[in-house]
């Protein structure tokens, strides 16, 4: 038998690529074992050279380092010249071959020695080889493996390549195919210290402006702050850098420090002038000087006076940079007082007042109003002509003032007949000690029958122990001021109240008001001793309503003649209507009605109507919460309103109205008949009025809360939780008044109606509970319902709240008759939701129109 057919061609021909990669990886390797000590030098020459070295040599010394690197560089490649081979394809397959299990490389080149004639054996043999032909075809070069560690014990290579890689990262790699610069000539060390001179420039602190670094500075013209400081540093012998200026007082000269090379100069500009710095970096600077005035400060209208006796005096204070500290003076004005009765005698020295001004914590004090206050009401030049004088002081220790204004100290000033009385004993003692005799005298006649005057014994027996005081040793200023302080107490005590009946303190109330309307008190006196008698009243009403629970008849507030019959709504309106006269100046008028009011409330007792609508405690209690309601929708109206008008680029659309309590409305249209109201009640107002207002509408909520029945079951529960939730979302939207944020009030106002209304809601039903259970003989108080509200009987027109509905009998929101009825009101409904849509689509509107309307959307416009 023939033998077999060698394989066509090279058997390692699809192996060529393999081969040749492997034989390169030997002469790598090759190339590193003999060439590695020449390889390492070049890579520190390349370092060198990327370290700008040869800058640092002169021209002899770059040339002798070139040859010696050159000389090293053939000693190192001449082993590596001698031992170097370059390997052969033999090899590179021997190698290759290596790397594969059964070296199928080398059976693939075998021929069969025995055999060959057997056609089992040349069968078995093709049969092999194809296997190792298959094996063949996964074979991959090797990698080189130079193996250096042995030869390189030191590791030099590993620094040299470290060396490479920081001059790529942080030298200058280019440097190398550049020529060396030329080297400094020899005695240039004082250029190699940099400029020959520095400056600065530190403007006064208080200035706020930054210091300046004069060798930056572009320009001969350096304008600065009166008081700058300017600090030099010359550097060279004494007198290398001329200098001269004419900015300070007297000029300066450089002066040595503790380096001989080195002088310093520093002075404060006191002018404008020029400084000339010559030298090889020479200088010149015109220097302009901004002249400090001296500070301002003004009052814009004398302190007005408080019912709380505090002096609060605005100021208004300037200065070119800010004020820094200042002070109010307070000296009694003699020449101005009425030199009467216990004043009539010299007084006894008392210091000057003196109080620091407050300074604004943030912001700018080079201008700002401020607001002193300071309680002066039991110092003993309370209520009597002094002298004020302001002043203000700036960091350079200018001062301005505001010059001596006269006015009268604002101090507490009593309206109880017993208790002024008391206040100018006090007065007199404090005026001088001399008034001690006299002071004891007018106290026995005040205690000549004690039991009319003084509602508790305490009182008269602590006047006797200071007439004691008065009438025995001399006395000294410590025993002086506690008489004083016992006085203001029993002053204070008589003229706030603490009296345990309730009718009582509304007489006093009203003689309070009586007496302050005859003294002609300030409007914000008038207005707390107002807010005074409402509460005492509104406590006497409440005691009669207590009372009249134990009572078997229903309360009814009224005479004793059924003819003279008043309810509790129409005292609210004459008390309204005093406070009324007296803003408008009409004082004759408001104490005639003041008058008629104490004759009414004298005779005043419960008595048993006939269950008019909105009398006793339930009725009225709902009246008034139908009123707040009205109220704080008004002050929502007036607060949307002004939103409308707060200056925008281009406005929120004035054809879209706030959401009323109902849901949202829409202003009139052209050619439509104006609302009620004529002009716009808003107009002119702020966003502190409209706080004001908000914080009034939370007190007489709080108020009316007090002087709620006191009821039984779930009902009454919801409603004073709904309530209170009414008061968090007033003081909400008070504080959102405050900042500025309309948006948010409206939210919170809006929060404030809803649950105004839920409480008005469960009240109701917890008074129509309440009522049955008292016409089952409970003795409770009962509400009758008039024949108009059961069903229709009678054709009168009940009241409506915004959104169409009929408030209930007893001011009850809700009724027993069906709302509106038809497509009509849902049509009308759909419409104006889907123009609120289209406004919130249109991109063209203002953000904040557009953030309004989509808060609209999410509150009405929600399934």
């Amino acid at each position: 038998m023939p033998p077999p057919p060698p394989l066509p061609g090279d058997p390692l021909a699809p192996l060529a690529r393999p081969i040749a990669l492997t034989r390169a990886a030997m002469l790598a390797e090759r190339l590193l074992r003999a060439f590695w000590p020449l390889l390492t030098l070049a890579a520190i020459t390349f370092t060198l050279l990327a370290f700008r070295l040869p800058d640092y040599l002169s021209g002899r010394q770059w040339p002798v380092l070139a040859g010696c690197l050159g000389f090293l560089a053939v000693v190192l490649a001449a082993p590596g010249l001698r031992r170097f081979r370059i390997p052969t394809r033999a090899e590179a397959i021997a190698r290759l071959d290596a790397t594969l299990p059964g070296r199928p490389l080398a059976a693939l080149t075998d021929s069969l020695a025995l055999g060959e004639t057997d056609p089992a054996t040349r069968a078995l043999w093709a049969l092999h080889r194809g296997r190792m032909a298959e094996r063949a075809a996964s074979a991959r070069a090797p990698l080189p493996v130079p193996d250096l560690a042995p030869r390189d014990p030191y590791g030099l290579r590993i620094t040299a390549l470290t060396g490479v890689t920081v001059a790529l990262i942080f030298g200058a790699p280019l440097a190398i195919f550049t020529p060396p610069e030329h080297p400094r000539p020899p005695g240039a060390a004082e250029a190699a210290m940099g400029p020959a001179w520095e400056g600065w420039a530190e403007p006064p602190r208080y200035t706020g402006k930054p210091g300046l670094y004069l060798n930056g500075v572009e320009g001969e013209d350096l304008v600065l702050p009166e008081g700058t400081k300017l600090s030099f540093r010359f550097y060279g012998s004494p007198g290398s850098v001329p200098f001269t200026e004419t900015v300070s007082s007297p000029a300066a000269t450089p002066e040595k420090t503790d380096d001989a090379e080195v002088q310093s100069l520093d002075l404060t500009a006191r002018r404008s002038g020029g400084i000339e710095i010559g030298g090889r970096m020479g200088r010149s600077f015109r220097v302009t000087l901004l002249s400090d005035a001296a500070p301002a400060v003004e009052l814009p209208r004398l302190a007005e006076r408080r019912a709380d006796g505090k002096l609060a005096q605005p100021f208004h204070a300037t200065d070119d940079y800010g004020v820094i500290r200042g002070q109010a003076q307070i000296r009694l004005d003699l020449a101005a007082i009425d030199r009467r009765y216990g004043l009539a005698i010299a007084p006894e020295p008392h210091p000057d007042l003196s109080f620091d001004l407050p300074l604004p914590i943030t912001g700018s004090r080079a201008d700002f109003t401020e607001i002193l206050t300071e309680d002066m009401s039991e110092h003993p030049w309370a209520n009597l002509p002094v002298k004020l004088s302001l002043s203000v002081e700036d960091g350079l220790g200018q001062t301005g003032t505001s010059g001596d204004q006269g006015f009268e100290l604002p101090g507490r000033r009593f309206f109880d007949p017993r208790a002024a009385a008391l206040i100018e004993l006090r007065r007199d003692l404090l005026w001088s000690r001399e008034n001690a005799p006299r002071t004891a005298a007018l106290l026995r006649a005040i205690l000549n029958r004690p039991e009319k005057l003084f509602p508790l014994p305490q009182m008269a027996e602590a006047l006797h122990a200071q007439i004691e005081r008065l009438e025995g040793a001399p006395l000294t200023p410590e025993a002086r001021d506690e008489v004083a302080k016992v006085l203001w107490d029993l002053a204070k005590l008589l003229e706030d109240g603490g009296l345990a009946d309730a009718l009582s303190a509304m007489q006093q109330a009203q003689e309070r008001l009586s007496e302050a309307i005859r003294n002609g008190a300030s409007k914000d006196e008038i207005a707390k001793l107002m807010a005074e008698l409402k509460e005492a009243t509104d406590r006497y009403l409440q005691m009669l309503a207590e009372r009249a629970t134990d009572q078997e008849e229903g309360p009814q507030f009224g005479q004793k003649q059924d003819s003279q019959r008043i309810t509790g709504d129409q005292i609210q309106q004459m008390m309204e209507e005093i406070q009324r006269l007296m803003e408008e100046g009409k004082m004759a008028e408001a104490q005639e009605l003041l008058d008629q009011l104490a004759r009414l409330m004298e005779n005043m007792k419960v008595t048993q109507g006939e269950g008019g609508e909105g009398d006793g405690p339930g009725g009225k209690a709902m009246k008034d919460l139908g009123q707040t309601l009205r109220e704080q929708q008004k002050l929502s109206d007036d607060a949307f309103r002004q939103m409308q008008r707060s200056p925008q680029p281009e406005g929120i659309d004035p054809g879209l109205e706030q959401p009323g309590p109902g849901g949202p409305q829409m202003q009139p249209q052209p050619g439509e008949p104006p609302q009620a109201g004529g002009d716009d009640p808003g107009q002119g107002l702020t966003g502190q009025d409209l706080a004001d207002r908000q914080h009034a509408l939370r007190r007489d909520l709080e108020r009316q809360r007090g002087l709620m029945p006191r009821l039984d079951g779930e009902a009454a529960r919801q409603a004073e939780q709904a309530l209170e939730g009414a008061g968090e979302a007033m003081d909400g939207a008070e504080q959102a008044l405050k900042d500025g944020d309309l948006g948010g009030a409206l939210d919170r106002q809006a929060d404030a109606i809803a649950a105004l209304r839920e409480g008005m809601r469960h009240l109701g039903e917890a008074l129509a509970e309440e009522g049955g259970q008292g016409q089952t003989g409970q003795g409770a108080q009962g509400m009758e319902r008039r024949g108009d509200a059961m069903g229709g009987h009678g054709e009168r027109e009940l009241p409506r709240d915004p959104l169409g509905r009929a408030t209930g009998e007893g001011s009850r929101i809700g009724t027993d008759s069906d709302l509106l009825k038809g497509d009509d009101i849902y049509r009308r409904a759909r419409d104006l939701l889907d123009e609120i849509r289209r406004r919130t689509a249109e991109r063209s509107r203002p953000e904040p129109e557009r953030d309004y309307l989509r808060r609209l959307l999410d509150r009405f416009a929600t399934p």
